[in-house]
């Protein structure tokens, strides 16, 4: 294998890693419920933390968006699901949360 081949392979490799990580989207930043409770932050890369009144970080994990769909993987296994149903708007787990 010549070395152009190889740096050609690895470069695809961290454009794959970028590709999987990279979730850009609309809908990065802080949502919270009207009370302030719970409070969900949607990082750039894909992960995302969770508060829970005085549990700041209670749930971690990470995201992905599809459309106005999210899907959400806490570290632990849990799994959960929401829609933005309006641009600050998030409809999560029998939860209303708006953006911050």
């Amino acid at each position: 294998m010549t070395k152009s081949t190889m740096l050609s392979a690895a470069l695809l490799t961290i454009g794959a890693e970028f590709a999987r990580t990279d979730t850009s989207n609309s809908y990065v930043g802080i949502w919270v419920t009207a009370d302030n409770r719970i409070r969900h932050e949607l990082l750039p890369n894909g992960r995302y933390v969770e508060a829970r009144g005085e549990r700041e970080r209670a749930y971690e994990g990470r995201y992905e968006v599809t459309g106005t769909h999210i899907e959400y993987w806490d570290d632990t296994g849990f799994t959960a699901d929401g829609d933005f149903v309006e641009p600050d708007v998030l409809h999560h787990a029998g939860m209303v949360l708006y953006r911050k």
